[in-house]
């Protein structure tokens, strides 16, 4: 760890955005545009390791724990981000998926004096939350060295569980700490050390592989589709219908008393269909395929011989 951040990737100057502040506002898209391509390109390089990451997300998630997030600034301000999404796209509870940052909701929309830097607070912070050993912990710091964050990731691990960190610089602390440690190499910023472009774009790119990712694996989709998405609006409720009829091949008509039946559960309607049950029944036969469609469709097959493509709507 450098104190004065000198030798950081991430606090370097540009080379080819040196002249930055005389370039037209096509210019200033064109070359932004250009940069953004070396954080496709990291993320891509960082592959196994976020693979690892989203293996042992799921694996948490399946054995009672949780995934909590933590970082710093705009790194803190992805996790909150990312775990506030997963309860709407995935049907899961408040709370499976945390997002922790340094200062606290406060923290969310102006930067709170010290937070960072205080290694203690990681710590407390996770006290706070009960962690166990089934939980993951995952740490965001473009900088690698956000003592916030070392202190959550070293209490994590004295606690068992295993712990990721996403960032930007190679040979750091938390790079050393982490069990996993996904190191996204994107450059220099286009504005020297302003990591919520860059940096912070591959760090959501990969926050949103590992939230799905967990998710998939356990059973919170069928195909490519949000078979637990929570009804919120009325745009959702004609997504839930039209999931439904996706999964099965039914009318919307179909979908939508089936909807009204399961109780807004799309999960459950899509059960109820492929049985031609009732949502008592379905929900048994849910709970038998620990929640996935796939494993129901293929408990269907195994036991009568058809497909979900059989089911006359």
């Amino acid at each position: 760890m450098t104190d004065d951040l000198s030798g950081l990737l991430t606090e370097s100057r540009n080379a080819q955005t040196m002249n930055l502040d005389q370039l037209s506002p096509m210019g200033i898209a064109e070359l932004m545009n250009r940069e953004d391509e070396n954080t496709v390109r990291a993320v891509h390089e960082a592959l196994p390791q976020i693979a690892e990451a989203i293996r042992y997300a799921a694996e948490s998630l399946a054995g009672g724990g949780r995934i909590i997030y933590m970082g710093a600034g705009t790194s803190g301000r992805l996790g909150v981000l990312d775990a506030a999404e997963c309860p709407p796209t995935f049907g899961v509870p408040e709370g499976l998926v945390v997002g922790l940052i340094a200062g606290g909701e406060e923290a969310l929309k102006k930067a709170v004096e010290g937070a960072e830097d205080d290694e203690k607070l990681g710590e407390t912070d996770l006290r706070n939350l009960n962690v166990n050993h089934k939980d993951i912990v995952i740490g965001l710091s473009a900088s690698g060295r956000a003592p916030y964050v070392q202190g959550g990731l070293r209490f994590a691990g004295s606690r068992g569980c295993r712990t990721v960190a996403i960032i930007c610089n190679r040979n750091t602390v938390l790079e050393r700490l982490a069990d996993v440690a996904i190191v996204l190499l994107c450059g220099p910023e286009v504005l020297a050390g302003s990591t919520r472009l860059k940096a912070g774009t591959a760090q959501k790119m990969v926050l949103n592989m590992i939230s799905t990712g967990s998710m998939v694996g356990n059973g919170k989709t069928y195909q490519n589709l949000m078979v637990d998405v929570v009804q919120t609006n009325e745009k959702l409720v004609k997504r839930a219908e039209n999931i439904v009829m996706e999964a099965t091949g039914c009318l919307r008509e179909t979908a939508a008393v089936s909807l009204a039946a399961a109780g807004g559960s799309a999960k459950l309607a899509i059960a109820m269909i492929i049985f031609a049950c009732d949502a008592a029944t379905a929900r048994e036969e849910l709970e038998k395929a620990k929640g996935s469609i796939r494993a129901l469709i293929e408990e269907k097959e195994k036991r009568y011989g058809k497909s979900k493509e059989d089911v006359v709507c």
